[in-house]
C-alpha cells in the first residue's frame, strides 16, 4: 500500500466517522432527548454511574487490545500501549463498514507491511470468539426470556429463532475450535482465495490459546453487559431487573445478527433494545436513551479518538 493511499484512507475514515456522528447527533429525530437527559443528569448518582461506565469503556477496549496482542504475537510482538492504540484506531473504520467488520484494517496498519495480511486472518479469530460468546449467551438469554414469560405459549417465530441461534452457536463453536476447518472454509471464499497462504496463521493457534481468547471475549462481554445495566439503572428506573438480566444478552444477540452499516447501526440497536427490554412500551424512551449512551461511550468516543490516532500515527507503507 503506497504512502498516498494510506494518507487518503486515514483522512477518508476520519471525515466519514465525524460526518456519521454529526448526522446522528444533530438530526431532528435523534434518539437522545436533551430534556430527558437533563431530567436525570442533575443528581450525584448519575455522575457517579456515568463515570463508572466511562471507566469500564477503557477496561472493555483494554481487554480487546490484550486479545489482539495475543493473536498477533507470533507474527509480530508489540507493546501493550501500541496494541491499545492500534485497537482504538480500528474503531472509526469499523464504524463505516457493515457490522464493524473493517476494524481489523485500522489495527494491522500498525504492524509491519509484510505481516498485515496474515494479521488480518489472526484478528478474525478474535472476532469469531466474540461472536461465539454473543451467540451462546444470547441464546441462553432468549431461553430465559421465554421461561420468565410463559414457557407453555411459545410462538413458532420464537421457537424458530431459538433453533436458528442454537444452530449458529454450534456451527461457530465448531469452526472456532477447529482451525483446519476454519482455514478450509475461508479458502473457499473467492475474495480471499488469493491470500490463502497467509491464512496458514489460523493453524498456529492451539486449543489452549483459543480458550484464552474466548475467556477474554467473555470478560469483555461481561464488561459491556454491566455498562448497559448501569445505564438502564440511570435512565429506566422503573424497569424490572429480572426481565432486564435476560433481555440484555438477547438484545446483543439480535442486534449482532441484523446487518447494519453506518447510519443504520445506532437506530437498529436502539430499536432492538426497546423491543426486547421494554415490550410493554412503558420504558421505551429510557431504554433507547440507555442504548444510545452505551453506543456513544463504547463506540462513538473511541471512533473519534481512533480517527485522530490514524491521522497522527506514523504508519509505514509497503514502499518505505
Amino acid at each position: 500500500m503506497s504512502r498516498r493511499t494510506l494518507l487518503l484512507l486515514r483522512w477518508g475514515v476520519f471525515l466519514l466517522a465525524c460526518a456519521f456522528l454529526f448526522v446522528r447527533l444533530s438530526s431532528n429525530d435523534a434518539p437522545i432527548s436533551m430534556e430527558a437527559l437533563g431530567a436525570v443528569s442533575a443528581g450525584r448518582e448519575f455522575r457517579t454511574l456515568i463515570a463508572v461506565v466511562l471507566g469500564l469503556m477503557f477496561v472493555n477496549w483494554g481487554l480487546e487490545s490484550r486479545k489482539w496482542r495475543l493473536l498477533v504475537r507470533d507474527l509480530e510482538p508489540i507493546s501493550k500501549w501500541r496494541a491499545f492504540i492500534a485497537t482504538i484506531a480500528g474503531t472509526p473504520i469499523g464504524l463505516i463498514t457493515p457490522n464493524r467488520v473493517g476494524e481489523f484494517v485500522g489495527r494491522v496498519l500498525f504492524l509491519e507491511p509484510e505481516h498485515r495480511i496474515a494479521a488480518s486472518f489472526a484478528t478474525a479469530v478474535g472476532s469469531i470468539a466474540q461472536f461465539v460468546v454473543t451467540v451462546v449467551l444470547g441464546l441462553l438469554g432468549l431461553i430465559a426470556m421465554v421461561l420468565l414469560a410463559d414457557p407453555d405459549r411459545v410462538s413458532n417465530d420464537v421457537a424458530a429463532l431459538i433453533g436458528l441461534c442454537a444452530l449458529v452457536a454450534g456451527a461457530t463453536v465448531l469452526l472456532y475450535f477447529n482451525p483446519d476447518l476454519l482455514r478450509a472454509t475461508v479458502a473457499r471464499l473467492p475474495v480471499i482465495k488469493r491470500w490463502e497462504r497467509h491464512a496458514a496463521v489460523l493453524e498456529r493457534f492451539s486449543t489452549g490459546m483459543l480458550t484464552r481468547v474466548l475467556v477474554i471475549s467473555a470478560l469483555r462481554y461481561a464488561v459491556f453487559t454491566v455498562q448497559f445495566a448501569l445505564l438502564l439503572a440511570v435512565f429506566a428506573r422503573g424497569l424490572s431487573w429480572t426481565d432486564a438480566i435476560a433481555s440484555i444478552p438477547a438484545t446483543f444477540l439480535v442486534a449482532t445478527l441484523i446487518p447494519t452499516v453506518m447510519l443504520t447501526e445506532l437506530g437498529v440497536r436502539g430499536s432492538v433494545a426497546v423491543a426486547l427490554i421494554s415490550p410493554d412500551s412503558s420504558q421505551d424512551h429510557a431504554v433507547f436513551l440507555a442504548s444510545t449512551a452505551l453506543w456513544l461511550i463504547n463506540l462513538g468516543l473511541p471512533a473519534l479518538a481512533g480517527g485522530i490516532i490514524l491521522l497522527a500515527a506514523r504508519i509505514r507503507s509497503a514502499r518505505d
